[in-house]
């Protein structure tokens, strides 16, 4: 099941890498001169012993097939630089890695992990779920028990916005961010981290530049459209109504079917609010034709552990969270190393991507935007210092999206494109398309945007 003998080339190992640091540093230990007692069974198994500055090597294993590692080193990195060395010399077929026996202190992880994921699958086919023993009475009560705060967190949202709307949008900027804040926090206190989102957001709105209370009032609108939601949840559909729970705050494990494709990695980008960085990774299904989102998650200072390179290809299972437009999943099981040789899907004009998104937009109303892809378009710069993706015919345009126009990703797209039609793979919402991949009759592979 395992595509053996399939090895990453340099590039894509540091691609994992969780920052420069370690990406600086695990290029210098992907050589034969730290490394001792270390092989591969043939089977995804990587492991050795590298010389560090205390007195004992430190033992190194990589489950390719993850990938997974673990390190006796004191590194809170994920990878860290001692693993990423030991794939750079797996992948480059290093001296050092030629044995095939596994030392007991591999293979003791290694069991492990084969057992962990044993489990899981006999999980799976019988029905159960993890931690069986569990009391579902007290799971019951408990889910009971936050519901009904999270309730009590929208009544108070409601009439928070009803005071804001009595006092005049106009005037919000008075009042200053400190009661935005108060409120977010009532919202956290309510187990309701979704709502609290919104509301920081509301806080960021006034004084923002102009036009700010049209933008107050389209967000309020859509905050009073969850809570609304919420309150009467038992009256919508299951699909709306799981989007309306994970939309609240409330998160439960991907429900979905497995689905074992070839998947694609277009695109993987950070953001950050200062506490929590968050990884998207967008993958494209070659035979279902279905579009994934992987999130993960690192906490301050921390990357995330999820890192795929971006333009290659790997045959894997994707479980879809439940919501009316199941675009997050989870990666499950990997039956192969990501390989170069992703290809763009099937895309359209702008105007098929505005439909796109309308029509996602009738399952989830919040939806900021939906990954589309589209064919045979231009960059141009349009009359007020902003940029468009315009169709080659000239018939119609979307604006970039302002975060999107101080990257360098916007200049390398006009690069690709030098003034000729490309494919471009992003995300189109109300504000606009956000680049995030490309591809040119000149540049088949992927050229990353982020």
């Amino acid at each position: 099941m395992n595509q053996q003998g399939v090895r990453p080339t340099a590039e894509q190992v540091l691609a994992l890498a969780p920052d420069d640091a370690s990406r600086e540093a695990g290029a210098a230990l992907g050589t034969a001169g730290p490394w001792s007692d270390g092989g591969s069974d043939g089977a995804g198994a990587v492991w050795g012993l590298c010389r560090g500055s205390g007195s004992k090597p430190y033992r190194t294993v990589v489950d390719t097939t993850g990938p997974a590692y673990t390190c006796s080193c004191p590194s809170r990195k994920f990878p860290c630089k001692h693993a990423l060395g030991l794939l750079l010399l797996w992948a480059a077929d290093g001296e050092p890695l030629r044995g095939s026996e596994v030392p007991d202190w591999a293979e003791q992880w290694l069991a492990g992990r084969r057992a962990r994921g044993e489990g899981q699958r006999d999980g799976e086919a019988g029905g159960g779920a993890p931690g069986g023993s569990a009391d579902p009475g007290a799971a019951r009560r408990r889910a009971e028990q936050r519901a009904a705060r999270i309730t009590a967190g929208a009544e108070e949202l409601e009439q928070r916005l009803a005071d804001l709307l009595r006092g005049g949008l106009a005037a919000a900027d008075r009042s200053g961010y400190g009661l935005w804040e108060e409120t977010a926090a009532r919202m956290v206190d309510a187990q309701a981290p979704g709502l609290a989102g919104r509301v920081r957001e509301l806080g960021a709105i006034p004084g923002s530049g102009a036009g700010w209370p049209v933008r107050l009032l389209e967000e309020c609108s859509l905050t009073h459209l969850l809570d609304r939601a919420w309150l009467d949840l038992g009256r919508l559909p299951e699909p709306l109504a799981a989007t309306v729970r994970t939309r609240v705050g409330l998160t439960a494990p991907a429900g979905g079917p497995a689905v074992r494709d070839h998947w694609s990695v277009l695109a993987q980008y950070d953001t950050s609010d200062g506490k929590l960085t968050t990884r998207r990774v967008w993958l494209h299904g070659r035979d279902s034709g279905r579009a994934a989102l992987l999130l993960s998650f690192g906490a301050a200072g921390r990357a995330p552990a999820l890192a795929l390179p971006v333009g290659t290809v790997m045959d894997a299972e994707v479980r879809a969270y439940a919501g009316a437009g199941q675009l997050r999943a989870e990666l499950g099981e990997r039956f192969s190393l990501p390989v170069p040789g992703a290809a763009p899907p099937p895309g359209g004009s702008t105007g098929d991507a505005l439909a796109a998104y309308g029509a996602a937009l009738r399952d989830d109303p919040w939806l900021d935007s939906w990954p589309v892809t589209l064919t045979g378009v231009i960059p141009v710069p349009s009359r007020d210092g902003a940029w468009q993706v315009a169709d080659a015919d000239g018939t119609t345009a979307l604006p970039v999206t302002p975060a999107a126009l101080g990257r360098p990703g916007l200049w390398r797209l006009v690069a690709v494109s030098g003034g000729r039609p490309v494919t471009v793979f992003g995300e189109c919402g109300h504000r606009g398309f956000t680049p995030l991949a490309a591809w040119s009759a000149d540049t088949p592979e992927t050229v990353a945007l982020t």
